[in-house]
């Protein structure tokens, strides 16, 4: 067990598969209610967790929990619950993963005491399940509680450290805070760069740096380390890992967002074929390689073929997520602005107005993608003539915009631009030659334009379970 546990946090993948199955072998001569056989399957189905290989994995969290629950509460109990939570959380299985959260980490609170840090790897867990789910306050709670007690029994330059700063940037990023965001995964790759070179876990902090470095605008600094992410995976899983589909995902977007487009859509669409294989064809992943293929087909006027994938997206979405869930705003955002584009105003209105309630609901009034619905809703009223109902939400979205100027200048500039065409058309000359001038200043430092892909750079990295 040790040389396969060893090897596994190199990487060394096969190597550790061959050492867990003859300790598996050897587990079993124990007798099948055995605590060996039991830390055995865990640390096997941790091992195929690793790799992508759910299909595999679940049986053996399942047969040891059962040996578990046999023997009483503890803390080996404890952790595969929060193992098998982590595996149901990576196939969208959303709602059987918290309660198997919230019970893992009470039993490992009462077996281990509040400050042990493998309680902090099961609220780590749960916080970026929160985070998948679009409860952003309860992440932010749950990665601030973790990254306490790791501090607290782990000290400064621990791995596991790192793992819970990149949660509770994700959950700032979630909640739009990128400033707060950005030194929280800066360390985080100091870390691991220095403890975990070639390791798929640095690769998870570069691929969430470089998804806030595009959002940012820095896109020299971001093309790399995406590329260096999509590498470190691709060695340690295999061309078809999820995480690989989600390194092709975040390289083809940030190519999307320079004009790149014949060289982002192959990438999209190998991303979708790698999470279609790897987690089903209705993985909340998969909609989200969906609504970013469509969104470039729209950046490039190809409205018939983005329909029936954003449509898709939609669904998925609302049957795996909810219909209250951030990313299904964004489906209903998306797709409004289709019917924007090809003169289906109604439905447009009717779309962007449901996409808005969410993210006011869920997001709070002063989100940037708040700020999106309202742009885009009031571009539907202006080009109906709905002017009167237009004007305001142009403002409500200039003054969340100017909130986030330094990472959102090019949204910020388009809002005023509209605004100021408004202000003409309203016969105030006066007003829209201040606001265009703002505009035209803005533009002058930020030529990149919005686009209407996912809202949040990336999904939350979770834990590696424990073996």
């Amino acid at each position: 067990m040790r040389v396969g546990n060893r090897a596994r946090a190199e990487g060394r993948y096969p190597a550790a598969e061959q050492s867990y199955r003859a300790a598996l072998e050897s587990a079993k001569t124990f007798g099948e209610n055995d605590a060996h056989l039991a830390n055995t399957l865990n640390s096997l189905a941790a091992l195929y967790y690793d790799q992508g290989r759910y299909a595999e994995a679940e049986p053996l969290y399942r047969h040891a929990i059962a040996i578990w629950e046999k023997s009483g509460e503890s803390a080996d109990l404890g952790k595969s619950l929060g193992n098998l939570a982590a595996l149901d959380a990576a196939v969208g299985r959303y709602d059987e993963a918290e309660p198997l959260y919230q019970r893992s980490i009470e039993v490992l609170e009462r077996a281990l005491g509040p400050d042990d840090p493998r309680v902090g790897i099961s609220m780590n867990n749960l916080a970026a399940l929160d985070n998948a789910r679009g409860k952003y306050s309860a992440a932010e709670a749950l990665a601030r509680h973790s990254l306490e007690i790791r501090k607290k029994t782990l000290g400064a330059e621990d791995p596991d450290l790192a793992t819970s700063l990149n949660n509770l940037a994700e959950a700032y990023m979630g909640e739009g805070r990128y400033v707060l965001a950005q030194p929280l995964l800066e360390q985080s790759l100091k870390i691991r760069q220095q403890l975990l070179p070639g390791h798929p876990d640095l690769a998870k902090t570069q691929n969430n740096l470089a998804s806030l470095y595009r959002w940012e605008g820095r896109y020299k600094e971001a093309e790399p380390l995406t590329q260096q992410a999509i590498a470190t995976w691709k060695q340690a899983f295999g061309p078809a890992h999820p995480s690989v589909a989600t390194g092709l995902n975040n390289l083809a977007k940030l190519y999307e967002v320079e004009g790149r487009y014949a060289e982002a859509e192959p990438l999209y669409r190998q991303a979708i074929a790698v999470w279609e294989k790897a987690l089903g064809p209705e993985h909340p992943d998969v909609a989200t390689g969906l609504n970013n293929l469509a969104a470039l087909y729209c950046s490039e006027f190809r409205f018939v073929q983005a329909d029936p994938l954003y449509h898709r997206a939609l669904a998925i979405r609302e049957k795996t997520l909810g219909p209250g869930h951030p990313d299904v705003a964004t489906s209903l955002n998306n797709l409004g602005v289709l019917y924007y584009h090809t003169g289906r105003y109604g439905e447009a209105e009717r779309l962007c107005q449901r996409a808005l309630a969410i993210r006011e609901k869920v997001l709070g009034p002063a989100h940037p993608d708040v700020a999106n619905s309202l742009n885009n809703l009031a571009e539907v009223y202006r080009v109906q003539g709905k002017y009167h109902k237009a004007e305001p939400l142009y403002r409500q979205a200039v003054a969340i915009w100017e909130k986030y100027a330094a990472a959102r200048q090019s949204e910020l500039a388009a809002s005023l631009e509209s605004y100021a065409w408004l202000l003409r058309k309203t016969h105030r000359p006066k007003q829209a030659e201040e606001v265009e001038a703002r505009a035209k200043a803005i533009r002058q430092v930020s030529q990149a334009s919005p686009g209407l892909a996912d809202s949040r750079p990336g999904a939350s990295p979770r834990e590696r379970p424990v073996s």
